[in-house]
């Protein structure tokens, strides 16, 4: 007879008491947090080993780890060896094979003996090349007599770079190595030249992908952060326009900048977002998405509240309203804070084209929103619970249809909506040139072959192809992304309680999104709470009407226009408007 207990512990996972025994032996960090007496060392630990781990940094790296030899300072020596020393044993040479450390002599009336440090594929070869050629060939300089001046001679008469620093930390030699710039140590100096000598391979500007618009720029956004802050200054050509630049991620060091009009933007919004930009620890960030999820006021509601767009001219457009812009280094999709629900509905191309038409896809986009999370729990409702709401004729042809259909409605709304997620999501992942192919004959092939085996209804597969195409009209992909999860949740509601579910999912998604602001300004504002949003909330008025920026923002000029703004217009009296 089989001992169940014994069976029970064979098939029961089990924690291997013996650490030790696995391949990768326990780090610092974990014998680290090992329940164990502060005062008595750790077994087989020597106490000064105890007290190099009390040094260990948040993210778990010791002082060495961090940039600094064990027994050596950061600050930079004036001898040449021992600063190439102090390099090597950084960059982990010679395994390293990345870093390049080019010994070279400047040719003054005495040559010094230097070296170069660079990271090979991050630099502009011919940028280095003018610099290895100004201080090689053509430095006929006297040394001046201190040996520690021998670095400003140098800075000041010897390299062509527009961008030259001095450091004396081996810190911030790290810090620009490792974004691309080459860092000069010169004998008997205790400061290092740090140039500008940028020049990996980057993809250029291109037409936008999930934006397209048929009138408009047709530049995007691309993954290097000094092409994306050209572009906005290429649009927005002012001097208030400011760049400040942080470096967040303890171990991948990205570049993170923030844009705004000094004399426009609210400088509590420009301080809020400087706050939470630089409370941010952790080791890895390398995409706006990521950082978004760090900042957001709600990270556990599914409306995202930090419009992100790969379009430099809305950008630039949300600038001169008096927000504030988030360039991630090496992202192509730029934030932009605060936001509304409503502006994540709008898109360029509406104040391209006249008013009339931008207007008009705007209510067509709202019925759309619409439509993309109600219709499925709407149908249900209505066959399950509210015949009297459809003509007869309309009933009786649904009913006809659904004769030979041996499932019931709300698994055929399942079965058709799990089926359009997952031909929109293959649809996306194969090769550009088949993925769209793929999707629209998997979807006809799938519809057909589903309709004439009695799986679902005819009906059923038009009202699933109406959902997808109106959640496809929402220009936000995030907010797309939350209607297509709330269409779920209004099917459950539908088929449990019929239209009285539908008016609780309306009423409960209302006061959810309500409550929630985007750095500080209400999600629905204009509209909830009422304030005066001006003319481009849900309908365009003319361009000329637009004199007032919107007030939830709180800029420090909140006129756009004046109230005249087109100055050949005659007034009443026959004057002229200036």
């Amino acid at each position: 007879m089989i001992n169940t207990k014994k069976l029970l512990e064979f098939i029961s996972y089990k924690e291997n008491p013996d650490r030790e025994g696995f391949i990768l032996k326990e780090t610092v960090d974990d014998q680290n947090k090992q329940p164990q007496n502060e005062n008595q060392p750790a077994q087989g630990e020597k106490p000064s080993a105890r007290k190099a781990i009390k040094k260990t940094s948040r993210s778990g790296r010791s002082r060495q780890e961090e940039g600094q030899a064990e027994g050596e300072p950061d600050a930079i020596q004036a001898s040449l060896s021992h600063n190439k020393k102090i390099i090597s044993q950084l960059y982990g040479l010679p395994k390293n094979k990345d870093l390049v450390i080019r010994e070279f002599a400047i040719g003054t009336d005495t040559e010094t003996n230097c070296f170069a440090v660079f990271i090979d594929g991050l630099t502009d070869k011919a940028i280095q090349d003018l610099l290895f050629q100004a201080l090689m060939l053509f430095a006929e300089k006297p040394l001046p007599k201190d040996k520690n001046g021998l670095v400003y001679l140098v800075r000041d008469h010897l390299l062509p770079g527009n961008q030259v620093a001095l450091k004396n930390l081996f810190s911030d030699v790290l810090t620009a190595v490792n974004m691309g710039d080459t860092a000069i140590f010169l004998e008997g100096s205790t400061k290092a030249l740090l140039i500008e000598t940028k020049g990996w391979e980057h993809r250029g500007v291109e037409r936008p992908q999930s934006e397209q618009v048929v009138r408009g720029p047709q530049e995007a956004f691309t993954e290097t952060l000094r092409t994306n802050t050209a572009l906005l200054r290429k649009t927005i050509r002012n001097e208030q326009l400011t760049t400040e630049m942080l470096i967040l991620g303890e171990r991948t060091k990205t570049l993170v900048a923030i844009m705004y009009l000094r004399h426009l933007a609210n400088p509590d919004l420009v301080a809020e977002v400087k706050r939470r930009l630089d409370s941010i620890k952790t080791d890895y960030i390398a995409e706006s998405g990521i950082l978004s999820e760090l900042i957001e006021d709600h990270p556990y509601n599914l409306n995202p509240t930090i419009l992100a767009t790969e379009r430099p001219d809305r950008v630039a457009a949300k600038i001169v309203e008096g927000r504030v812009a988030i360039i991630v280094d090496g992202s192509p999709f730029v934030l932009v804070v605060p936001t509304t629900l409503y502006e994540q509905l709008h898109t360029g191309e509406e104040s391209y084209i006249r008013w009339q038409y931008g207007t008009y896809l705007r209510f067509l986009r709202a019925l759309a929103f619409l439509v993309s999370f109600l219709s499925p729990g709407i149908y249900l409702s209505v066959v399950l619970f509210h015949h009297e709401m459809i003509p007869t004729e309309l009933l009786l042809a649904i009913a006809g249809n659904r004769e030979k259909v041996p499932f019931p409605s709300v698994v055929e709304v399942l079965l058709m909506g799990i089926s359009f997620e997952l031909i929109r999501e293959a649809g996306i992942r194969l090769p550009g040139v088949i993925g769209g192919t793929i999707g629209i004959v998997g979807a006809l092939i799938l519809g057909q072959a589903a309709v004439q085996a009695n799986i679902v209804s005819p009906f059923l597969v038009i009202l699933v192809a109406i959902t997808g195409l109106a959640s496809f009209a929402i220009p936000d992909y995030s907010l797309s992304f939350a209607m297509r999860i709330y269409s779920f949740m209004y099917i459950i509601l539908g088929v449990s309680l019929g239209f009285f579910g539908i008016a609780i999912g309306i009423f409960s998604q209302m006061v959810l999104t309500a409550n929630l602001k985007s750095f500080g300004v209400p999600y629905l504002a204009p509209v909830g709470p009422r304030t005066v949003g001006g003319v481009d909330v849900v309908y365009r008025l003319p361009q000329f009407f637009h004199e007032k920026r919107p007030d939830y923002i709180n800029p420090q000029d909140i006129t756009r226009q004046p109230q005249v703004s087109r100055g050949w217009i005659k007034d009443e009296s026959g004057g002229k408007n200036d």
